[in-house]
């Protein structure tokens, strides 16, 4: 067989046994997809009137705060989502099937391939129950055109692949699943220093840098924009910018980790 076609055939059975760890163990997925719901309810139930006044300048109203809260929150799901692919990663290293694979006459990348778009697709599945969970408490996007759904789908489905091989690294890098676990944290925080949950403009003047040069202000301004119907400005390319530089950092960490890993 042909390299190509074994790439893909090996690459779709690595992604069925992901899938179905998924089914079999789904308590790590639902950890962590509680937490932005949990953030969800929360600011928008205990705080939303306030910020709404705040960020609206007028009466309180928490659908101002909605409108302005689910694009963080969108992507902070993603972010959430991804830890649970590192610790997989981790755990196949540490336990040695990852060793048994290489024993096998399959295509060495379909590993990481079936870890990577199983990780992607659990993401995108996140993302629309966080979504359906946040259209029941009262977004609604009415501005938003239909190209501009899909180019904010496309947003998201890259940052989730951007960041899926940013986790893939971490969790090569570490000796076991709780490490790996640790070492993701980052993925969770970033969003809550970002502009996910006020305007980065509020922010006090020494801390307004760490919300501006990260990854997640500009993906989600880019979302917030293109789900409300607003402008985007500078903010779409550089979240493209960030997501093509973490997903090709992403890649040749991982892929360089994994060929000289003896486990």
């Amino acid at each position: 067989m042909s390299s190509l076609p074994l790439a893909l055939r090996d690459s779709s059975t690595m992604l069925r046994r992901n899938l179905l760890h998924t089914r079999r163990y789904p308590s790590m997925t639902l950890n962590l997809l509680l937490t932005p719901v949990m953030l969800l309810l929360l600011f928008v139930y205990l705080f939303g009137d306030v910020m709404s006044a705040g960020i609206g300048g007028g009466g309180a109203d928490r659908s101002a705060y909605i409108a302005y809260i689910v694009p963080g929150l969108l992507l902070m799901t993603i972010g959430s989502t991804t830890i649970g692919t590192a610790v997989s990663v981790s755990t196949d290293m540490s336990e040695g099937i990852i060793a048994r694979f290489r024993t096998m006459a399959i295509h060495r990348g379909s590993v990481l391939v079936g870890h990577v778009v199983g990780s992607v697709l659990q993401s995108v599945a996140s993302v629309v129950l966080v979504g359906a969970v946040a259209v029941a408490i009262g977004f609604r996007s009415t501005d938003a055109t239909a190209l501009e759904w899909l180019a904010a789908f496309g947003l998201l489905v890259l940052f989730a692949t951007a960041l899926t091989w940013i986790a893939v690294g971490m969790g090569l890098v570490s000796p076991n699943a709780e490490a790996a676990s640790n070492n993701a944290m980052p993925l969770i925080l970033l969003p809550l220093l970002s502009s996910a949950f006020v305007p980065v403009d509020t922010m006090p003047g020494w801390f307004r840098p760490v919300a501006e040069y990260q990854p997640f202000t500009p993906a989600i301004e880019t979302l917030r924009g293109l789900l409300l119907g607003t402008g985007i400005g500078h903010n779409g390319w550089l979240a493209l910018a960030w997501c093509l530089g973490l997903a090709v950092l992403g890649y040749f960490w991982s892929a360089a980790k994994f060929a000289r890993d003896p486990k």
